[in-house]
């Protein structure tokens, strides 16, 4: 998300120094953008204009004569940390972001990245599985709270939402639910609000919807698996959902299957093709997702269903549902291999 008022500090080439100067110290951004045609052709700080007027052009003259002509820009499919690293790293104070046509589509603040917006959004997380892969880590521990990098990766996962301003949090919770209970209480202590949702049994990531509380928000729901460790931007992933007026969204990632053999093609006896070694691509589910409150309301109580049934049924009867592709890092910690791998990358990730 750029800065909401980034658009009035856009100047045209041929506009003054002055009008530069003036949009500068009325917006607080510190910053003029020159534009022409939606690219972005520099940037005039108070420190171009003074430097302009040590150099001897007068405050009439055009702002294109003090500009920067080669500011830095950035990719607005960044996320908050990367964007403030990224200031941080330069010695700057905003970033003009460009789409991937160079067009010109918003300004990120060191300022705004320092500040983090409160949503009222509420997150949903499962965390009742029985870690039965991960025996005998889960005997008398559930999943979620196995401990990566010195703490709790349902602790890690929460702290990454606060990170884009989630502080409501419900916990879906069935094996040893009092561990995490004991563990977070009511929130209070993380700065955050906790309600769980204990299921007698287990009802599958769709059923689970259904037990939550009629006084949850009517805002959109982002929904995780509690074993997952990732530093995705979700931020990014609620804005999309709600841009794209979606009913409910399903985070996927981008899955390579290398054959490493000749694949036949054909029909009957007849050879058609030989393919050698190709690679095929699929979208899997990422197990995050975003559900507008229509999708939850309308859910049977106590009764067991997946996500991915919950999707088809609700396609079927002519819901918007998408998908939202995820770059970022992403780890399902389900079996020992992925234990162990997440305990050498948590350290890289800055969660």
């Amino acid at each position: 998300m750029s800065t909401k008022n980034w658009q009035n500090v856009l100047i045209s080439p041929t506009d003054t120094i002055k009008h530069a100067l003036k949009v500068i110290d009325q917006e607080a951004l510190r910053v003029a953008l020159v534009v022409e045609k939606e690219k972005l052709l520099g940037v005039v700080t108070d420190g171009d204009i003074r430097r302009g007027i040590l150099a001897g052009f007068g405050l009439e003259e055009p702002a294109s004569q003090v500009m920067n002509k080669t500011p830095l820009t950035a990719d607005s499919n960044l996320n908050t940390q990367e964007l403030q690293q990224l200031m941080y790293d330069r010695d700057i104070l905003s970033l003009p972001l460009v789409d991937k046509n160079g067009k010109l589509v918003g300004l990120k603040t060191l300022n705004e990245t320092l500040k983090v917006q409160k949503r009222e959004n509420p997150v949903f997380i499962m965390a009742g599985g029985f870690g039965t892969r991960l025996r005998p880590l889960t005997d008398n521990c559930p999943k979620p709270m196995l401990k990566v990098g010195g703490k709790p990766m349902l602790e890690t996962l929460i702290n990454n939402f606060k990170n884009y301003g989630f502080y409501r949090f419900y916990i879906s919770t069935h094996y040893l639910p009092e561990i995490i209970e004991n563990y977070f209480g009511d929130g209070s202590s993380f700065g955050i609000e906790i309600t769980y949702v204990h299921e007698e049994k287990p009802l599958g990531t769709g059923g689970a919807l259904s037990l939550l509380p009629k006084s949850l928000p009517k805002e959109p729901l982002i929904m995780i698996n509690g074993d997952i460790l990732t530093n995705v931007d979700f931020g990014k992933v609620l804005e999309f959902h709600i841009e794209q007026s979606c009913d409910a969204t399903m985070c996927v990632r981008d899955y390579e299957i290398k054959i490493p053999f000749g694949v036949i093609e054909g029909e009957g006896h007849e050879i058609t093709d030989i393919v050698e070694k190709p690679t095929y691509r699929y979208f899997v589910n990422a197990g995050i997702y975003v559900i507008s409150n229509n999708i939850i309301e309308s859910l049977p109580n106590n009764e067991h269903l997946d996500m991915p049934t919950l999707f088809e049924q609700k396609q079927s009867l002519g819901c918007r549902t998408l998908k939202f592709p995820i770059h970022e890092y992403w780890l399902d910690v389900g079996r020992h291999d992925d234990f162990n791998k997440a305990q050498t990358d948590i350290h890289e990730l800055g969660i």
